[in-house]
């Protein structure tokens, strides 16, 4: 259904050049990403500089016209979901990588550059980006500023907010907001970058972002260690940072259910590596020689061994080998193949309340379907826990989503945790925020949206739900 006026889409076809807008049939050669809803709206502008952006959001205000921008499209929770009716902003040809600095240790890229991109080219410099995701090769800049994304290295270089220096964007009336700082210290007034940071687009379209790096380690080495409990790993994380040699890069915990889909899938083993541990956790270091980091991930074997004498592990001992154990965390897709569109879900849990929170989480869920036995992974050394039924979303009634949903966050809160660590809000999460926040932090939230955004023309109903006036 189109429901946009022949007159508009003329305007923004002039703004943008016929070639850079998609609608009716041609939107089948987009592709929509984890939902085919992302492209609901079934017209889809591709501008190429801020400007353009600047002048197709103007466009949408005069003409009442919501807009939904897109990045990668990889988001988990309907942030990037539109209707008809709302035009898509797509910001793939805002794909340019502006500079890389060495020196400063700084990137500046438009919203559109993938994280895979930035790596690479950080490469070059033997930089990095302090921030890693699986969805590396589709995930943008631009829409991990406006999720704040975490992902694999977050205890240690922290998520997007704190990679940030400076950012671009265009506000809903169509001004260019531009703090394009490159240098860590700035005290100079309001720090408003980070209104946007976050926001899920709902208060300004991301275009270019200052990007902090980080020196890339000269060698790395992996292991994964298989051990009876969530304490026995979180040792293992300690250890890892009091190492004597290098630094600690990853601590990714895989539960038992989803380690014996993913091992089972890619026909993984290894002698003497029991496939039945409680928990299995791939820990990696950075450092300036290999073999030296795999003498001292030798040595924290060792002790753990002292520990736990049933422990095991792998130490891979090829570029081809550490690929492989990564593997076993990263492919998540066989998930969903196996259970289409699985309910996921994405909470913080202080690291000394994961052992608690788990033992009762699984039982309640154990207790509300004796079939459920959920995929559970996470970022440990932050306490950032993925679960992902075992049942297809189909399967899973509204009355059952709702229970599963008290399960999980019935004390997360007070537990000092939080319902969404790195997934954002978008329209599934809406409900659990107006749930867990007080009503002085959602007036402060309304107060912010329309003050920067008063007729709802950017992402509208996402993250806060829209109010009548």
């Amino acid at each position: 259904m189109d429901c946009l006026k022949p007159e508009f889409k003329a305007e923004i076809r002039k703004i943008v050049g016929d070639g850079n807008f998609k609608d009716g049939e041609a939107i089948s050669t987009i592709d929509h990403g984890v939902s085919p809803d992302n492209l609901g709206a079934r017209a889809v502008v591709f501008p190429t500089t801020t400007d353009e952006v600047a002048a197709v959001v103007k466009c949408c205000r005069a003409n009442g016209v919501p807009l939904v921008t897109h990045g990668g499209r990889t988001g988990l929770v309907g942030g990037a979901v539109s209707r008809p009716g709302e035009l898509v902003l797509s910001t793939a040809r805002l794909n340019r990588i502006l500079q890389i600095s060495p020196i400063e240790r700084v990137a500046v890229v438009e919203a559109g550059v993938t994280l895979q991109a930035l790596q690479a080219a950080a490469a070059e410099h033997r930089l990095e980006t302090g921030i890693d995701l699986p969805s590396r090769g589709s995930a943008t800049i631009g829409g991990m500023a406006s999720t704040n994304a975490g992902g694999i290295a977050a205890f240690r270089f922290g998520v997007m907010r704190h990679r940030i220096l400076g950012l671009e964007a265009v506000l809903a009336d169509g001004s260019i907001y531009s703090d394009m700082t490159r240098v860590v210290k700035n005290a100079t007034g309001y720090d408003l970058k980070h209104l946007f940071v976050g926001a899920e687009g709902t208060l300004g379209i991301v275009t270019r972002i200052a990007v902090k790096l980080e020196p890339q380690p000269a060698a790395t080495a992996t292991v994964l260690f298989g051990l009876p409990s969530v304490n026995a790993a979180l040792a293992v994380v300690r250890r890892g940072l009091d190492a004597e040699y290098g630094q600690l890069r990853a601590a990714e915990a895989i539960w038992n259910s989803y380690f014996r889909l993913t091992s089972g899938h890619h026909a993984w083993s290894a002698m003497d590596y029991s496939p039945d541990h409680a928990l299995n956790l791939l820990v990696s270091l950075g450092g300036p020689e290999e073999g030296a980091l795999q003498s001292e991930l030798e040595r924290i074997y060792e002790d753990v061994i002292a520990d736990h004498p049933d422990a095991s592990a792998v130490i891979a001992s090829s570029g081809a080998q550490e690929a492989d154990l990564w593997r076993l965390r990263e492919d998540t897709d066989l998930i969903y193949r196996k259970h289409a569109n699985a309910p996921s879900y994405d909470v913080s849990v202080p690291l000394s309340e994961i052992g608690a929170y788990l033992d009762r989480c699984l039982a309640d869920l154990r207790e509300l379907d004796a079939t459920l036995d959920p995929y559970v992974f996470g970022h440990l050394a932050d306490g950032n826990l993925h679960i992902v039924l075992n049942a297809a979303g189909s399967d899973v009634s509204a009355e059952k989503a709702k229970a599963v949903e008290t399960i999980l966050y019935r004390d997360i809160v007070s537990i000092g945790g939080a319902f969404s660590a790195e997934h954002g809000i978008g329209i599934k999460r809406v409900g659990q925020l107006l749930d867990t926040s007080s009503p002085v932090k959602l007036a402060l939230m309304h107060r912010v949206k329309d003050t920067l955004d008063a007729d709802a023309v950017l992402n509208p109903g996402k993250v806060l739900r829209l109010r009548s006036f």
